[in-house]
């Protein structure tokens, strides 16, 4: 397990912890990363936010005005979310508004990462990257921000070819980044853990 994997891991643990979790772009629930943790989620409320109701989400709603009371949510998920919406640091004040005090958000953005916008049934845009600088100061308000890198520099660069290709190499990146530790900060995206 890698150490971003690890840190995924651990704080999402956390979050689950929580009674009131609402899982921000999750479309129908536990897609993406969460499906195995499914089980960690029993004795909470956990519900989905999505702004098209065609992701058949438990909420339709726009993450930049969330239809949550204030203080109300114990942890916020939002996973691949923030590079599709059009401006960020609302959406992250609404997840900061809806959080109790002391609540939990496990957020990932992208930085190194293939445009990804979507056209049909389902539509989003695709709108920004984020550095670990530029995440650091939309999230200034929260009382503690941990931040982990996801995939360092040969993975995130195999990672960027189109696939077949990435799948197929990006193993080799990983081994790469192992032993020849590479320095920089070159990074496919980044893990947030904020506290309010």
């Amino acid at each position: 397990m890698t150490a971003w994997e690890k840190f995924f891991d651990e704080k999402i643990r956390l979050v689950a912890q929580g009674k009131e979790i609402l899982d921000v772009g999750g479309a129908g629930g536990f897609i993406k990363l969460l499906a195995p943790y499914r089980d960690l989620f029993k004795g909470s409320r956990y519900r989905s936010l999505d702004i098209s109701p065609e992701a058949h989400p438990d909420i339709v709603g726009d993450i930049h005005k969330l239809p949550i009371p204030d203080n109300s949510l114990d942890g916020v998920i939002c996973i691949c979310v923030l590079e599709h919406v059009e401006d960020p640091q609302k959406a992250i004040n609404e997840i900061r508004r809806t959080l109790k005090p002391g609540g939990k958000c496990l957020l990932y953005a992208p930085f190194l990462h293939p445009y990804h916008a979507r056209e049909g049934n389902y539509n989003y845009k695709d709108f920004y990257r984020y550095s670990k600088d530029g995440l650091a100061h939309l999230a200034r308000e929260f009382s503690k921000v941990e931040m982990a890198s996801v995939r360092l520099f040969f993975e995130t660069w195999f990672y960027l070819l189109p696939n077949p290709l990435g799948k197929i190499f990006m193993p080799i990146g990983r081994l790469l980044d192992l032993l020849l530790r590479p320095k920089g900060n070159q990074t496919s995206g980044y893990y947030l853990y904020l506290i309010k």
